[in-house]
């Protein structure tokens, strides 16, 4: 589990490909390795990776097939860059929201905008994740926990303050890139629970039916006014 606070950015230092997937090796620059183990995840550009070699200045992942299909590290080469973030601790200030690791699908930036020291990105999702994207709520792009601040169908609005632009890879974005998307884990459960109609009640044995507005509001979660 993340927090979506990037604590350093890496370098690809290599990327083999063996027996059908990829192995990377990433040199994690100012990232504190000391209290990292064999076995320990940590997020690159938002991909939960576990750490299988420790040579002292970075690590070496294994990538499975079906991580290559859903995010854009067949295309990484040495010496790009990576946003690195350790799994959080019980004892982490929780500055960003919860971010599983696993990427929902891949972005693309359409529009980049000076906006005073600010900058403006507006990146499209693919259609499936697009209704979990909300105005003024949480989105991980690239393993970096930001706020929709519009969404206009599948497009949404992203203001990047300068110390984000500087300690995380978005500043060297440019238009028709591809970025890795994480929806509100939140979200998905949500539309889960509401939609979820075919369940069993273990004690009963009857069909029991999912959440609704209306069970919502008589358990007092919503304003009737």
């Amino acid at each position: 589990m993340f927090t979506g606070i990037i604590e350093a950015v890496g370098v690809v230092a290599a990327a083999e490909e063996v027996q059908g997937d990829l192995r990377l090796y990433i040199r994690t620059g100012d990232l504190d390795l000391s209290d990292v183990k064999l076995g320990d995840s940590i997020a690159v550009n938002g991909v939960c990776l576990t750490a299988v070699a420790l040579p002292g200045d970075g690590f070496w992942a294994d990538v499975s097939r079906e991580t290559l299909v859903h995010t854009r590290f067949p295309s990484l080469m040495p010496g790009q860059r990576v946003n690195l973030e350790k799994a959080m601790q019980p004892t982490t200030r929780f500055g960003g929201h919860i971010v599983t690791g696993h990427v929902d699908g891949l972005g693309e930036v359409i529009s980049i905008e000076s906006d005073a020291r600010s900058v403006r990105y507006q990146i499209r999702a693919p259609q499936v994740i697009a209704r979990y994207i909300a105005a003024k709520g949480s989105i991980t792009v690239d393993g970096v926990s930001l706020t929709a601040n519009a969404v206009d169908g599948q497009v949404f609005d992203l203001n990047i303050v300068p110390h984000t632009a500087q300690e995380t890879i978005i500043a060297s974005y440019q238009s028709g890139q591809k970025v890795h998307l994480e929806v509100d884990i939140i979200a998905r459960y949500m539309e889960r629970l509401i939609n979820y109609s075919d369940a069993t009640d273990i004690n009963t044995t009857e069909a029991v039916g999912g959440v609704s507005m209306a069970t919502l509001a008589s358990a007092g979660f919503l304003n009737r006014r």
